[in-house]
């Protein structure tokens, strides 16, 4: 023989280690293989679960927003095909006017149009509470009562903590907390109204 004893168990050595690494590769291939298939499965009900939602609140918006504005139209698009990857665009008619992007309406409009998909989001998936920072600024009187009507209406089911300059929006309040400055300081001031 051209084989020695020592030749003859290096040989079995690297073969053992050779399957052994041979063996770890295929593990490592079908780890991968299983986890791509996870992460298409989990992208295909990421989109699933994004369209169902995108209908809900976009049928809801476009309610909302009727509501609202007491008439008009708006409605969400996505800006490709690609759910993942789409963008929003809002496109809204108030009453008496063309189909518009969002970007082109006056700043009352777009403030109301907001609020209005705000109110979608929050209907679809609401929470316990929420603090809505001065989103009734650009306003005026006749939407400020629109806007506080339907947030009576959540208000039922979910707290909200306002902050805000605007007089209509604080007689919603169960209970109001302000600051006041006079001869120059400060003064912190609370008011609980009885609502029985």
């Amino acid at each position: 023989g051209y084989f020695t004893k020592d030749s003859i168990k290096e040989y079995e050595e690297i073969k053992e280690e050779f399957d052994f690494t041979n063996k770890q590769l295929k593990d490592l291939k079908q780890s991968k293989d299983n986890i791509i298939q996870m992460i298409d499965s989990l992208e295909n009900e990421m989109k699933e679960e994004f369209k169902k939602n995108f209908e809900i609140i976009n049928e809801k918006f476009s309610r909302i927003f009727q509501t609202l504005f007491i008439g008009g139209e708006a409605r969400l698009k996505l800006d490709n095909e690609d759910e993942l990857l789409a963008g929003v665009d809002i496109i809204a008619r108030p009453p008496s006017k063309s189909f518009k992007s969002i970007s082109l309406l006056s700043g009352g409009e777009k403030a109301l149009t907001a609020v209005a998909l705000l109110f979608a989001i929050f209907e679809t998936n609401p929470a316990p509470f929420a603090i809505l920072d001065e989103i009734d600024a650009a306003l005026d009187e006749t939407n400020i009562k629109r806007y506080i009507e339907y947030l009576k209406l959540l208000s039922e089911d979910s707290q909200f903590i306002m902050i805000t300059h605007r007089q209509t929006t604080m007689q919603l309040a169960e209970k109001i907390h302000g600051i006041t400055i006079d001869d120059g300081v400060s003064k912190i001031y609370s008011i609980d109204f009885d609502r029985n």
